[in-house]
């Protein structure tokens, strides 16, 4: 993890989805209330602790509502254009394929089986459906974009790209990775090989 740049990595705020704790992957839920304050409040503070170098980071963002709503609630924050951002399709969320839109509960009861697999592997439990990925795939998937920053960014994304990250740059296991929290109110900061919470 030492050869990337220094990188903010967002997660997008949250949505009615995220409150009511459904598989969203690559639903096109949009931010709620409660999310656009917590971008608000990443964007405050990306703003305070950047100060005039705000204005030099890269900016990139899933192309996803919740995302794009994000980044430009953070971009707004700190004075710029808030349009003024790349997306890249490679930080689209997992898609959990027929899943999407169920609680875990709800799986549990549909498709007990498939409910277990998928709670004694997360990692490498494809769901049923068309698109559907695995978290090792979206590892792979995203690995190449991080890769290729060249410079200070700031990024966001979703819950499923933060775990991606951490297990493919910042040597988690993928139990780890799979089961960690991702905070829709702070930033994970990636500086000189290590990270933290912001």
């Amino acid at each position: 993890m030492s050869s990337l740049p220094l990188i903010y990595l967002c997660r997008h705020g949250q949505t009615d989805w995220n409150a009511e704790a459904r598989l969203q992957g690559q639903s096109d839920i949009p931010l709620n209330r409660s999310g656009f304050a917590q971008a608000r409040r990443n964007g405050r503070y990306l703003a305070n602790v950047l100060g005039s170098e705000v204005a030099s980071f890269a900016y990139v963002s899933s192309p996803m509502t919740r995302a794009a709503d994000t980044m430009r609630t953070i971009r707004t924050e700190s004075g710029l254009d808030p349009d003024a951002f790349r997306r890249d399709e490679r930080l689209k969320e997992i898609h959990f394929g027929d899943w999407q839109g169920y609680t875990v509960p709800e799986l549990v009861q549909l498709y007990p089986d498939q409910a277990a697999r998928r709670d004694a592997d997360k990692w490498h439990f494809l769901p049923p459906g068309d698109g559907a990925e695995t978290y090792a795939g979206l590892a792979e998937r995203i690995a190449p974009f991080f890769r290729e920053l060249d410079g200070p960014s700031i990024v966001v994304a979703h819950g499923g790209i933060t775990r991606a990250f951490l297990h493919a740059f910042a040597g988690l296991s993928p139990t780890e990775a799979s089961k960690t929290g991702i905070p829709q109110d702070r930033i994970l900061r990636v500086r000189e090989g290590r990270f933290d919470w912001v």
